[in-house]
């Protein structure tokens, strides 16, 4: 029976890492008001598949891949605050675009750019191994069984992605211009924010 829980509980897991609020969070908002739907889902699969790796490293045990994130949390900290701070500033001088005129662009930039902000956060392993030893989950178990628990986890966080950016779909219609110039800002500091803090704390971590 515990065998069969497995997945479900990978799926709590899943979704209580994805659902705080954060720079991908903001990032999926904007985009499915932006560009729709479909925008925002592959930003979630970004971040999704991103959680899944951490949570593999964590579920397995894979301590030389541990010990390297954290021995290396500060520049992986420096380069992930970086390219929040950049995001940030391009998003806040962003001009209200047309929603038509935006789905041509490049999908491949949704999924890159939350891969990347969700993969340079090293705590997140960290945040993983805590939350599957509150769990009960943090004892080692065949492969198998640990590849149904990763796949839970993958669940759950792209259930929070789906329910969010569908959401956010339904209130898509009643943005205008000018609350999409002021959406821009918004992002653009919230996102800028958390780079800001991302430098701190690895200048605040630094061996």
């Amino acid at each position: 029976m515990m065998d069969l829980e497995l997945p479900l509980r990978g799926v709590v897991v899943g979704l209580i890492i994805a659902a705080p609020v954060g720079p991908v969070n903001v990032l999926c908002i904007h985009r499915t008001i932006e560009r729709g739907w479909k925008s925002g889902v592959l930003s979630g699969v970004g971040a999704a598949v991103a959680d899944t790796i951490y949570g593999a490293i964590a579920g397995f045990g894979i301590s030389l891949v541990i010990q390297f994130l954290i021995r290396e949390e500060f520049w992986i900290r420096l380069l992930g605050g970086i390219l929040l701070l950049a995001i940030g500033v391009v998003y806040f001088f962003k001009a209200p675009g047309k929603f038509e005129a935006k789905k041509d662009e490049s999908s491949n930039s949704d999924f890159v750019s939350t891969f990347l902000l969700t993969a340079t956060n090293p705590t997140t392993v960290l945040s993983f191994m805590a939350v599957l030893a509150t769990l009960g989950l943090g004892r080692q178990r065949p492969l198998w069984q640990t590849s149904f628990l990763v796949a839970g986890i993958f669940c759950g966080s792209m259930a929070w992605w789906i329910l969010l950016a569908s959401g956010v779909n339904l209130l898509r219609k009643k943005i205008t211009d000018a609350s999409m110039r002021w959406m821009n800002r918004v992002a653009g500091i919230a996102i800028g924010a958390f780079g800001l803090v991302n430098i701190i704390l690895s200048w605040w971590h630094k061996p």
